[in-house]
């Protein structure tokens, strides 16, 4: 086969594969080609595509007010990069990031021009929840800080007239206000050192079989009041490892609060432990509603709320930190879920940890 031919082969292979909508057009605007993920985001086929002025096939939301193909085309922008919409064949609009530049010959003579656009329609999803729920966070807060100063007014202009009972109830209601302003000072903080990839771990040997067993104690009071049954398998001892106990601790609580929040009110959830020659395998199985497979690799995302969780106190952090934390330590986690079936976390630990899994230590 002629060399050139070769290489126009090689190029097709790797434009139609890349997972990124390419479209080439003319100096004219007009569509010359357009690969398999063009088609598959704008759902046309090439051609339908060929021939037709690029606007009219992406019905792009700069297309007529400020075309970055067209900018790149005429020079006044070689390379532009821009977040945008496009509009699909069937009429659905979603968030694009597009890519523009001129194509020229060996001359230097333009003959047309390249764009390439990726959908980010969750990434600008993520990005309004993350607005949202900072608002939230906002709001919160301050009406916890609404209540706590209106309770201490009371008590600062009627303390002479309040008997103790009343002044006990009015110090509750102050105490449970604080409690929750200090849980979401914790959460803005987690998010802040999730954002900045720094956890701050406090190192030392610790018995899992120990917390485990502890965990399993203050929960066989709470998953009953839920209607749920909880076991713990763990029929082996398992070694004492170097960690943070109390940011592993929230771990496999964050994980059993989960479980019980997502079960149907009946089931059992079951803690089961087992180790290998180089991990220690910690898994929370229950019985609830389960994970879609759509929605199972965002799981762990931040600000990711799946479906069921909607009505579910929380602003989407759990399980990021749950994420953070394993790594931090040098270990993984993994999910198995199945729809109306449950689903089973494994957090996988390392009997020994090495240098180049030591955590950034925050100092802050």
């Amino acid at each position: 086969m002629d060399k050139d031919l070769q290489n126009i082969a090689f190029y097709s292979f790797i434009i139609d594969s890349l997972p990124v909508g390419i479209l080439t057009v003319s100096r004219h605007l007009k569509v010359t080609s357009f690969n398999h993920w063009a088609e598959k985001l704008t759902g046309y086929s090439e051609e339908e595509a060929v021939g037709r002025y690029c606007g009219d096939v992406l019905q792009g939301g700069m297309c007529k007010t400020n075309c970055p193909l067209r900018n790149s085309i005429n020079r006044k922008h070689p390379e532009v990069r821009v977040d945008t919409t496009i509009t699909t064949k069937q009429g659905e609009i979603i968030s694009v990031r597009m890519n523009t530049a001129a194509l020229l010959d060996d001359n230097g003579n333009l003959i047309g021009g390249v764009e390439a656009f990726q959908d980010i329609s969750r990434l600008k999803t993520l990005e309004r929840e993350k607005d949202n729920l900072i608002s939230m966070f906002a709001h919160d807060m301050k009406s916890s800080l609404t209540v706590i100063g209106g309770f201490v007014l009371r008590l600062l202009k009627k303390a002479n007239n309040l008997d103790k009972q009343k002044q006990k109830a009015y110090l509750n209601i102050i105490k449970k206000e604080a409690g929750k302003l200090e849980s979401l000072v914790n959460d803005f903080l987690e998010f802040s050192r999730l954002q900045a990839g720094r956890l701050k771990l406090n190192l030392s040997a610790t018995s899992l079989d120990k917390e485990l067993m502890e965990l399993f104690d203050a929960y066989q009071l709470k998953a009953p009041q839920a209607g749920l049954r909880l076991e713990l398998k763990n029929e082996e001892e398992l070694p004492v490892i170097v960690c943070d106990s109390t940011k592993l601790r929230r771990v496999f609580s964050n994980l059993l609060d989960n479980a019980i929040k997502f079960s149907k009110g009946s089931g059992t959830i079951t803690i089961s432990t087992r180790t290998t020659a180089d991990e220690i395998i910690i898994t929370i199985k229950d019985e609830g509603i389960g994970i879609s497979p759509q929605e199972l690799p965002y799981v762990f995302d931040s600000f990711h709320r799946g479906k069921g969780a909607e009505q579910k106190e929380g602003f989407g952090l759990g399980l990021a930190s749950v994420k953070a934390i394993v790594e931090g330590h040098g270990g993984r986690i993994t999910v198995k879920s199945e729809p109306g079936k449950g689903s089973a976390f494994s957090i996988f630990l390392p009997k020994k940890r090495q240098d180049r899994q030591l955590p950034v230590i925050d100092t802050g």
